[in-house]
């Protein structure tokens, strides 16, 4: 698995549509309903929290270079802790992932396949991504590269042909009830920006491992940006109404209308969701693949790819028991839960490495002394 490479660009077209897949169809309703018309500030505040991620992943690679979270806890707060920690990451990301197909199969279902059995939807989603996953990350890095122009272009031309129908006012007045209404709308937000946390998984087996901070960092501010940019273009379409749509982006798909003959875009819509969470999908089981081969010291982790795989397909079913049980968990307990995990567990830990250390000089200067 140590041979294994990637690129820190190819690391940044697997995190953005990880990233942006899943938060730019909710995330307008989400910040609207409480920023109103100051929802695009949100992804700003929202942002922070990604920023500081990073700072934090890259600091804990360079303590432990050739290492995941996974290993070096146990090297942080001892072995039988340290497993216990890597555990709990485990849950979190197969949790996630079940989460994330079941919100998947859940709009295709709703929105386009009416009459297909969900576990239809689900099913082939996984056996896709684990075929993916099974490749290698030199694959899913392959992937993301092939993926992203497709992910990226579609979603600007759809942003480009919904130009002639924005009104610029609906963005006014600025700040009306201050500064607290866009921070709230940030809290849903930033636990999508805490996935970034996951480069720590693809930072060891870099081929340019001094860019991983730059990229990480230009993976948050080109995710701020995506999504300030969509949050305005709803805004400029829906105005006031944007917190009462359940996917916003997918209603202002049906106000392009061209020459009568190029109009009702919501496949261009579907088409960046489907490709951006199968991206999504395939980064957080390939996350749980090599983080559960490395906590059973198993060297190679493509035997354990579709018992994994299963799991991910029960997990969609056994945490997520309906849309309405989803939308309420992503709205009260998804930001605290994701923020939690990938940011202030791995603070801690970095807090604890960099004390530790500190000591160990001190101890190794006195013994000089």
């Amino acid at each position: 698995m140590n041979t294994v490479k990637i690129s820190s660009l190819q690391m940044a077209m697997l995190m953005y549509p990880t990233i942006v897949a899943t938060a730019i169809l909710s995330v307008p309703s989400i910040t609207a309903t409480y920023a109103k018309q100051d929802l695009w500030i949100s992804p700003i505040f929202a942002s922070i929290i990604g920023f500081l991620t990073v700072y934090i992943s890259v600091s804990l690679h360079n303590h432990f270079p050739e290492k995941t979270v996974i290993q070096f806890s146990e090297q942080i707060i001892g072995r039988i802790p340290g497993k216990i920690l890597g555990l709990v990451f485990l849950f979190f990301y197969i949790h996630s992932a079940g989460d994330i197909t079941r919100a998947y199969a859940e709009f295709i279902v709703s929105s386009f396949l009416f009459q297909t059995p969900i576990i239809v939807v689900i099913v082939t989603m996984v056996l896709l991504c684990a075929f993916a996953v099974y490749g290698g990350l030199e694959v899913l890095g392959r992937i993301s590269q092939l993926l992203f122009p497709l992910f990226f272009v579609p979603l600007l031309l759809l942003i480009l042909l919904l130009s002639p129908d924005f009104e610029i006012g609906n963005i006014f007045p600025i700040l009306e009830k201050g500064i607290i209404p866009p921070i709230k709308g940030a809290i849903v937000p930033s636990g999508w920006f805490s996935e970034i946390f996951m480069i720590i998984f693809f930072l060891p087996f870099l081929t340019d491992k001094k860019k991983g901070r730059k990229y990480g960092v230009l993976t948050v501010l080109a995710v701020m940006i995506t999504l300030v940019v969509v949050n305005l273009i709803v805004l400029f379409i829906l105005g006031t109404t944007t917190s009462s749509k359940s996917y916003p982006l997918m209603n202002i798909s049906r106000y392009v209308s061209i020459a009568d003959f190029f109009e009702n875009l919501e496949s261009v819509t579907m088409a960046i969701w489907i490709l951006g969470t199968f991206v999504k999908i395939s980064v957080f089981f390939y996350v749980v693949v090599l983080g559960t081969a490395q906590w059973l010291n198993i060297e190679d982790y493509r035997p354990i790819v579709w018992p994994i795989g299963i799991l991910i397909v029960e997990f969609s079913f056994w945490a997520v028991p309906s849309s309405m049980a989803f939308i309420h968990y992503e709205i009260t307990a998804f930001p605290f839960y994701s923020v939690t995990i990938q940011t202030i567990i791995p603070l801690l830990l970095l807090g604890i490495a960099f004390f530790k250390n500190r000591n160990r000089k001190k101890e190794s200067n006195s013994v000089y002394k």
